[in-house]
């Protein structure tokens, strides 16, 4: 058996610590999320805190985890009768990113249950983790099927498993914990809000915390037993510590100021809905119960507030969680004038507290479980970890490029006669411009039916959607055709032998539903940066353009990459990644100027395109080029001109079966149809920025029109 790495013996990540120990003392608070860079310890640390977490009473060989207190009435493995059942440690169970739904919810013999009438079920990690904790990493990269049921498990506290009419449910109230790298992309809004907490970490830039790291994890390495022995006494320091806040936590007051201190601290964030106001009200809390009070305070609303609303508050698409805590601290100053607080009875202290420790210490005394505690006999103690407090959440915008100086022709457009180099020289370059105003988007789908990753986009075959026929299981029969079966087994029943009302079903006879969803694509942006779409008040609206397909790519559960051609060349900005924040980023500081190797920027998108069918095969790509489908680059002596290396390019990716759409960012009085033209070159979709808009009154084409590639054709 692997042993865990001790939660005390954590260096730095305070704000982590304090997240997951204050969870511990109260589980209503409804779990965290860990946002950070990779390599920051995060599952370390979760899977640190299952040890601390005290035993639960469950029924004796009850596979759901039954409270022998109160036994669930619907419970697939009772009826249990009240009485005394037997301890066990706190479950940490673990859901994989590419676990089945069968796995997360369970599994339901259906031959047996239509043969034998009898609900043979096999518990899924839902059940494992009722009463104890459900962690997911990398939690961002879930797919939406499994989002979707942790939804309903989260709201109804119990999980259903239906098939065909024959249906088990069983409790499932555990503690949601994620871990996630936001470059690989954000969580759906409706899963965010489920967690109750969220927490910000990154590597310290201290470099004497960082030789600590090492030396720790090195000894770590080296003898976890005997690593874990060293720390054995202050981890049993944390868990007492644990037990006096939860004993304690019952008879901490929430008094009316505090409720009006958390109501106008969410209100002045807009946050949405009243989840905000419970969550951090709970927090606050459960932090008065750590620091051993049984009174909430300002400072405990300031911390609750840094914890449960970076998440919550109202954002513009892509910016980053944060809390502005400048803002926090004026709303509280606000409320402390309109309505002084009393004098409070005299604290007896932080070290009258539990443990003998301050509020935002989680070990023991004098600075926590770290001092004294080295990595073996007469060594010199590490230093001290400093004591747990909430993480500085300020808001961080995304940082752009320098805007144009004031002095610049702002609304300056080129016209078809007009050198590319009237914005600042052909080799020149201008510092980018802010986007405009992101706008929703009409749909554009990939034609044909596919296979890829579930998403909202174009049509595939899918295990959910709509039914559309029927089939043999492949492999474990999952979505069971009801009629179909039935229709398969009745010719055979006077040959099997049957008398009575039941139907004699064997495997062969079993069928499986064959559906219709959605899935996600690969949408690869390739966006002219060159000085013909340099005009400020022009590139600032394509970028919106751009953006707002962006936001469409992130809602429909899209990859997305990025390639820009300008100069000289094209360069892959963005390599497809689900971080479509990191495209709005990387789209945000784009600068513009030179010439237009536009054929550059073609064959770029098909190298990419070719190296992503080898990696992720099922998905289908739909290529989003954005220009005026001018093509102006160095030419060698007696070679092709640019527009025919362009329309050379463009036949290469028709060819190939790439779907495409050609957004037209030709403006002015005088238009050359380029743009057209080299949506025909690659058998796309030519659309204008006014086209793109879902309001917009000019008919759109939804459905690419493209011809397939036979080899990945439905």
């Amino acid at each position: 058996m692997t042993t865990t790495y001790p939660f005390s013996a954590i260096v730095g990540m305070d704000g982590l610590r304090l997240a997951l120990l204050l969870n511990a003392v109260s589980p209503a608070v409804g779990g965290v999320l860990v946002r950070g860079e990779k390599g920051t310890a995060k599952s370390t640390a979760v899977r640190a805190i299952a040890s601390l977490l005290p035993e639960v009473d469950v029924v004796a060989g009850c596979r759901f985890s039954c409270d022998p207190a109160a036994p669930d009435p619907s419970c697939p493995d009772g009826p249990h009768e009240p009485g005394t059942g037997e301890a066990r440690p706190a479950r940490m169970v673990e859901l994989p990113v590419g676990a089945s739904e069968d796995r997360l919810v369970g599994a339901l013999d259906i031959e047996r249950a239509l043969s034998d009438g009898v609900k043979a079920f096999e518990p899924g990690l839902l059940a494992d983790a009722h009463r104890g904790v459900l962690y997911v990493d990398e939690v961002n990269l879930l797919h939406d099927h499994l989002i979707d049921l942790l939804l309903d498990a989260a709201a109804m506290g119990a999980s259903y498993v239906e098939r065909e009419g024959v249906s088990v449910r069983h409790a499932a109230r555990f503690l949601l914990v994620g871990t996630m790298n936001p470059e690989e992309g954000e969580l759906r809004p409706q899963l965010l809000d489920r967690f109750g907490l969220t927490v910000e970490v990154a590597a310290s830039r201290d470099t004497e915390e960082r030789v600590e790291v090492v030396r720790r994890r090195l000894a770590y390495d080296e003898d976890p037993e005997g690593f874990a022995a060293r720390w054995a006494a202050d981890e049993e320091a944390l868990r007492e510590r644990i037990a006096a806040a939860r004993s304690l936590l019952p008879r901490v007051a929430l008094g009316d100021r505090a409720l009006r201190q958390i109501a106008a601290v969410c209100a002045g964030f807009e946050v949405d809905g009243m989840r905000a106001d419970i969550v951090t009200a709970r927090t606050a809390t459960a932090l008065a119960a750590w620091a051993g009070r049984t009174d909430v305070r300002t400072e405990d609303v300031r911390g609750a507030a840094l914890l449960s609303l970076p998440h919550r508050r109202r954002r513009a698409p892509f910016d980053a969680p944060g809390l502005d805590e400048d803002k926090l601290d004026e709303i509280l100053r606000r409320f402390e004038e309109e309505d002084p607080e009393p004098d409070p009875d005299p604290d007896p202290g932080p070290e009258d507290g539990p443990g003998g420790s301050g509020p935002d210490d989680p070990g023991g005394p004098e600075g926590g479980p770290q001092e004294g505690a080295g990595d073996g006999p007469g060594e010199q103690p590490p230093p001290a970890d400093p004591e747990p407090s909430v993480p500085d959440q300020r808001t961080g915008e995304h940082e752009t490029a320098d805007r144009e100086p004031d002095s610049a022709p702002a609304d300056r457009d080129s016209g078809p006669g007009e050198a590319e180099d009237g914005v600042g020289g052909v080799g020149g370059e201008r510092a980018a411009v802010g986007a405009a105003e992101p706008f929703r988007t009409r749909r554009l789908d990939v034609p044909g039916l596919g296979e890829g990753a579930a998403g909202r986009r174009s049509r595939a075959r899918s295990a959910h959607g709509r039914t559309t026929g029927a089939r043999r299981p492949r492999g474990t029969l999952s979505a069971l055709h009801l009629s179909a079966t039935v229709r398969a087994a009745a010719p055979h029943q006077l040959a099997r032998g049957r008398r009575g009302p039941g139907l004699l079903v064997r495997r062969d006879d079993l069928r499986e539903a064959v559906r219709e969803g959605r899935e996600g694509n690969l949408v690869l942006f390739v966006v002219d940066a060159s000085g013909s779409m340099a005009a400020r008040k022009r590139m600032s609206a394509i970028k919106g353009a751009v953006l707002s397909l962006l936001l469409d790519a992130y809602q429909r559960r899209d990859k997305v990459g990025l390639i820009t051609f300008r100069g000289a060349d094209a360069e892959l900005a963005l390599p497809p990644t689900s971080s479509v924040d990191t495209a709005a980023a990387r789209l945000e500081r784009l600068p513009t100027g030179g010439r237009t190797p536009l054929a550059a920027g073609l064959l770029k998108a098909r190298e990419v395109l070719r190296v992503e069918r080898l990696r992720d095969p099922a998905r289908r790509p739909l290529l989003v080029v954005v220009t005026d489908g001018r093509a102006t680059e160095a030419r060698r002596s007696g070679g092709p001109t640019p527009v025919e290396r362009a329309g050379r390019a463009a036949r290469m990716l028709a060819g190939d079966g790439v779907a495409s759409v050609v957004v037209d960012c030709e403006s002015g009085p005088v238009r050359l149809g380029l743009a057209g033209a080299l949506a025909r070159e690659l058998r796309g979709t030519p659309v204008t920025l006014d086209e793109l808009r879902a309001d917009s009154v000019t008919a759109l084409v939804r459905d690419v029109r493209t011809v397939s590639n036979p080899r990945r054709a439905a």
